[in-house]
């Protein structure tokens, strides 16, 4: 042992009553890894034409700046939540002290574990639909139901691959990740040496007219691209099994955050520099679209592998986290005990692993599109804009602790991100929100019965 632990990690592990027994087996390289692998799956490759779409032309890469900005400033609120407390479960753990843990924390803990049984299976879910349909690429026969029972075949696949040691998954998502950096590598060098400014910046007339509309389809181009940067908060809901953690996890979210929000920014700008923007929005698979232009047939088709590859590895990282989130809860004595079991030799939690990969495998009934959008509105609603508000609640706490990283010109970049997420709700559409609000009802309704049958708070007597 180098020393004692900092007395914020000692009061938080006797508060709980709870001492971790999970092996810390990812390393920085791991875990930018992790995040990586979970922010590039199909997304970029597939929601291009969204964007376009959303915006009526290559001004959409403005949403994609803009969910730059939103993701590293809330990257900022992840990463000192995360080295505050590096425990797996992680935003369960940050709600629950931040707004009270005898007290309206349970309840705003709750919520974050009760939306996470829904927005779990859903993200891992979007990524193995995003598989199936760029599998049509390569396998145009494949139709109906054929292509949702592909990607549950993903997700099971998944599931198995993910019942074993920490160790082992280390080393597997870092050989993934160096998969998933050759392909855009390629991409981008390929969209470099066959650029043309004039396609890429072929501005439609009154592209720019801040009117109603620009505001409606830049929310809505906006909200793609932080689906797309999503991830790069995977290693803090495995922070137990982070080697030095406190230094780890906000190191391995920035970089993530930086890699990927060049690459890609880059490889939009690339790819409408080669496909004219009227063409490319109306495309299924837009990468597969470049590729094609630029090399054919036999070029398309080999990106395309490499995009499965990095799609099966983004769902692999997926898994891998929110499996923890029920685990640390159970783990935590505030949800049902069998979830908090640990694998006897390997120390995972195997009853987390199999219900979220049963549970994704069951969503994928459903379309990409819709998907998405529940899938970054719910968050926001119950998680994201909650934890914008913790970070700056729990700062007096922590500020003195030296081992904890602290976000620079503190509130700012809270601030910004609940703005930048409000806005992405407001600009999403009634039915989105409507899913949330009766969400939300329904987990207050949970709790309550829950509470008051355990004579918890806020039906505790004294």
């Amino acid at each position: 042992m180098s020393g004692p632990r900092p007395p914020s990690e000692i009061d938080l592990s006797s508060r709980h009553g709870y001492r971790s027994a999970m092996k810390q087996g990812i390393d920085l390289k791991g875990a930018i890894s992790a995040n990586v692998l979970n922010m590039i799956g199909v997304g970029p490759f597939l929601t291009i034409p969204l964007a376009l779409t959303a915006m009526g032309g290559p001004q959409a890469m403005f949403g994609w700046i803009l969910g730059a900005l939103i993701s590293l400033c809330d990257g900022l609120v992840w990463a000192e939540l995360g080295s505050a407390m590096p425990r797996s479960g992680g935003p369960y753990y940050y709600l629950l002290e931040a707004f009270g843990p005898n007290s309206l924390g349970r309840l705003v803990s709750f919520l974050f574990l009760w939306q996470s049984m829904l927005i779990g299976p859903i993200s891992i879910a979007s990524g193995a639909v995003g598989f199936s349909q760029y599998t049509k690429y390569i396998a145009p026969g494949l139709h109906g139901w054929q292509l949702p029972a592909l990607a549950a075949l993903v997700c099971l696949l998944n599931t198995v691959l993910l019942l074993r040691r920490i160790e082992s998954i280390n080393g597997l998502s870092i050989l993934i990740a160096v998969v998933v950096f050759a392909t855009g590598g390629w991409i981008l060098l390929s969209g470099v040496l066959h650029f043309h400014a004039a396609l890429a910046f072929d501005f439609p007339a009154g592209a720019f007219h801040l009117s109603h509309s620009f505001w409606t389809g830049l929310g809505a181009a906006t909200l793609i691209a932080v689906y797309d940067y999503g991830g790069y908060y995977n290693v803090c809901m495995i922070g137990e099994e982070v080697r030095s953690p406190r230094k780890t996890i906000p190191r391995s979210i920035l970089i993530s955050i930086c890699l990927v929000a060049v690459l890609y920014l880059a490889m939009n700008i690339s790819i409408l520099g080669v496909i004219p923007w009227r063409e490319a929005m109306h495309s299924e698979a837009i990468v597969a679209l470049f590729m094609d232009h630029i090399y054919g047939l036999i070029g398309a088709r080999i990106v395309s592998v490499l995009i499965l590859v990095a799609t099966f590895g983004s769902v692999f990282a997926i898994l891998l986290g929110f499996s923890r989130v029920p685990y640390a809860a159970a783990a935590d004595g505030h949800f049902f005990s069998v979830f908090s079991k640990l694998h006897p030799k390997g120390k995972y939690p195997a009853i987390a692993v199999i219900t979220m990969g049963t549970l994704s495998a069951l969503a994928c009934i459903f379309s990409l599109s819709d998907l998405i959008s529940t899938l970054i509105v719910v968050q926001t609603m119950l998680q994201f804009a909650a934890q914008c508000i913790a970070v700056i609640l729990l700062r007096k706490r922590f500020k003195d602790d030296p081992s904890c990283f602290h976000m620079p010109l503190f509130p700012l970049p809270a601030i910004i991100a609940l703005c930048g997420w409000g806005y992405i709700v407001i600009t999403s559409g009634l039915r989105y929100i409507s899913i949330g609000l009766l969400l939300m009802a329904l987990g207050i309704a949970a709790y309550l019965l829950r509470s008051f049958k355990a004579r918890e708070w806020p039906f505790r007597t004294a």
